[in-house]
């Protein structure tokens, strides 16, 4: 059962939160590229102006320097992150946020724990701050934004806390306070679409470009490794990686030789950009081998267990649908009982 953490529990310190301009980001792209317009990618004059401004500025919009140390030294728990990123990522899909929403929490949660000493940086304070980063991203980014309770208990599982209203809030203000209310930040979304139309001067293929991108970084967001890794860098590796899973694309230089995409901005650096996309590589080709040795050994399990119709375990079939169907009914019960109010479950 859920245990209910309210202020009493966590004593915050007195917030003196001071709220300064958050800085606007001028360029504004689609994040999924996923829209089809054809004026979409007609890019003002000054772009590639501005694109170097970005690159110039995304150093204030990362975790302070040592923060990859950290989990190196064991100092933070990287097992623990990754918990916390697969909560937001899961939350991000069943509410189906932008993918900017999701990334923008990760960044607040690091840039965090980066500049502040926090107590037992695993847990419930570290799944309290997973969820005030992702309201105040969600805030910052979606139309819709579902209730405090929702977004902590809708469409995950085994959720071990459930913590009040003004305890999030609390926490929201601590981030805001830490961050310098700086939540406009700069992402690899920010230089996306840019860089896809560099790589497909057509327009073409640049949806299919960006989706594609947009998979792999949400994918390696997890690795601490990519932490050393400004925005634009990731940006330019995961285009350029995006492209080697399109055939129309898969023969561009590029592709063989990435460096070569330092030329597409001022600002960019070629070993940068080698070195994130060569372990940028590494992670996708991990994940496509356990994808394939995944399949390979479901796929006999399904042909094994599958039954003709009519064959002569018919009747413990039957059995065992009868079995399951009581099983069902079970968990349906307990599942009501979930969605009881907490504070009346103790009344059951």
């Amino acid at each position: 059962m859920s245990n209910l953490i309210s202020c009493s529990d966590y004593m915050l310190p007195d917030l003196l939160c001071y709220e300064e301009d958050a800085e606007s980001l001028s360029l504004e792209l689609d994040d999924n590229g996923n829209d089809g317009n054809e004026t979409q990618y007609s890019f003002p004059c000054d772009i590639e102006e501005s694109i170097a401004r970005f690159i110039e500025e995304e150093g204030d919009y990362v975790p302070v320097f040592g923060y990859r140390s950290k989990f190196e030294s064991q100092a933070l728990d990287s097992f623990a992150r990754e918990e916390s990123i697969e909560w937001i990522l899961k939350v991000y899909t069943f509410f189906r946020f932008q993918p900017l929403t999701a990334y923008l929490a990760i960044n607040y949660m690091d840039r965090f724990l980066a500049s502040r000493c926090f107590p037992q940086a695993n847990g419930w304070p570290l799944k309290l701050l997973s969820v005030a980063c992702l309201s105040l991203a969600a805030k910052m980014e979606e139309p819709f934004v579902p209730s405090l309770l929702d977004l902590q208990v809708y469409g995950v599982t085994n959720s071990k806390f459930i913590f009040e209203h003004q305890t999030i809030r609390r926490m929201e203000l601590m981030v805001l306070g830490t961050l310098d209310w700086r939540l406009r930040s700069i992402t690899p979304f920010t230089f996306i679409d840019f860089f896809a139309h560099k790589l497909d001067s057509t327009g073409t293929l640049i949806n299919y470009l960006v989706s594609r991108a947009t998979q792999i970084i949400l994918h390696i967001i997890r690795e601490v490794s990519f932490l050393e890794y400004y925005a634009s860098t990731i940006a330019v590796a995961a285009i350029v990686r995006a492209a080697n899973d399109i055939p129309l694309l898969s023969s561009s230089t590029l592709v063989h030789n990435p460096g070569k995409a330092e030329e597409w901005c001022h600002g960019l650096n070629k070993e940068s950009i080698i070195s994130c996309y060569d372990l940028m590589e590494d992670v996708v080709t991990e994940i496509k081998q356990r994808s394939s040795r995944l399949t390979s050994k479901i796929l006999p399990q399904l042909r094994i267990t599958t039954q003709p119709i009519g064959s002569s375990d018919s009747s413990s079939s039957s059995s065992s649908s009868a079995s399951s169907s009581r099983k069902r009914r079970k968990l349906n019960n307990l599942l009501w009982v979930d969605d009881i109010d907490y504070e009346d479950k103790d009344k059951l």
